[in-house]
């Protein structure tokens, strides 16, 4: 069963391959005509729509709740009745993802030097937390120590007060 969707290259391998399953999960177990095979050719449908990038009914991303609203099925017909079509789908989508050998040397070394930037970013972050958290701490530390130097100064003031109603009798002048 060679057909030309079969033969794609590129992102369409995956929704060639997802459409000759569905084909062959319809017609070679005998259910042509059943709501199964109306299920699995809506799975599979939407299967190769999202995944050559052209979804009509979701959002577009490679998760099971957009398939399943890609095909108009509630999520739990792929997650309880239909398995394996959902297994497929995730084997699709892994097989999806770039080989990271095929970036340019310059990307990668682009990468590796933001992820030094990154990680000196947050260890000034990280220390500047730090001394944020002293600084608070020296803060209210001073806080307490000028609440007590004002109790004893109001105390100091009160006492110069209550001394100064009694008069200094040993700074008279004496008389000759």
């Amino acid at each position: 069963m060679n057909t030309p969707a079969a033969d794609a290259t590129g992102p369409r391998d995956g929704a060639a391959l997802a459409q000759l399953v569905g084909e062959a999960l319809t017609h070679d177990q005998g259910h042509a005509d059943t709501e199964d095979a109306a299920e699995i050719r809506a799975i599979t449908d939407a299967m190769v729509r999202l995944l050559i990038g052209a979804p009509l009914h979701s959002d577009g991303k490679l998760t099971i709740v957009s398939l399943a609203t890609e095909s108009g099925l509630r999520r739990n017909k792929l997650t309880h009745k239909h398995t394996g079509l959902k297994d497929l789908f995730y084997a699709l989508v892994k097989a999806r993802t770039p080989v990271p050998e095929a970036l340019p040397d310059s990307v990668r070394v682009r990468a590796a030097k933001q992820q030094q930037d990154l990680a000196r970013i947050r260890a000034e972050r990280d220390d500047l937390r730090r001394q944020a958290q002293l600084l608070a701490r020296i803060v209210h530390v001073l806080e307490i120590e000028n609440g007590k130097l004002k109790e004893t100064n109001a105390a100091l003031e009160q006492q110069v007060a209550a001394d100064a109603s009694v008069p200094d009798l040993t700074r008279r002048k004496r008389q000759p």
